[in-house]
């Protein structure tokens, strides 16, 4: 069992326990975003050796590109499906990689931006959907 499958295990037993997950969405979607772009597990573990949990601008920079990562995870109680989605507060960055998971934390679909058209698409705008997000570049989804 890979480490992200172990932290997803305790995740989803505290909140079978408690009733709530602990916040862990940031942590394996920027991790799986990574991944997404060809990444390795041990390049992306070197690059974060030094790095701290809050960066202003980008998560992860890879092949001269600086990756912010937002997503998303319904808990599956009811009223927690996804209808609004976070958006970049900054434009530190390169590319924008989207992803929805499901209540298991098991990637559904990522989406990638470039920043110029980011800007264009939603910096005047106040609420972003998943329908939104979709408009963008498809790096996965599963069918």
């Amino acid at each position: 069992m890979t480490l992200r499958n172990k932290l997803v295990d305790v995740a989803l037993r505290w909140q079978e326990s408690f009733g709530v997950a602990p916040s862990i969405t940031n942590a394996i979607s920027e991790y799986d975003a990574a991944l997404l772009v060809g990444m390795t597990e041990s390049e992306y573990s070197d690059y974060m050796q030094d790095k701290t949990a809050v960066n202003k601008g980008s998560d992860f920079v890879f092949n001269h590109q600086r990756y912010q990562v937002k997503a998303n995870r319904p808990s599956g109680k009811p009223g927690s499906k996804v209808t609004k989605v976070a958006k970049a507060t900054n434009y530190l960055w390169d590319k924008l990689i989207w992803i929805l998971y499901d209540k298991e934390f098991i990637m559904q679909e990522a989406w990638e931006w470039d920043v110029n058209d980011y800007i264009l698409e939603f910096d005047g705008k106040n609420r972003i959907s998943p329908d939104d997000y979709r408009k963008g570049k498809c790096l996965y989804r599963k069918e």
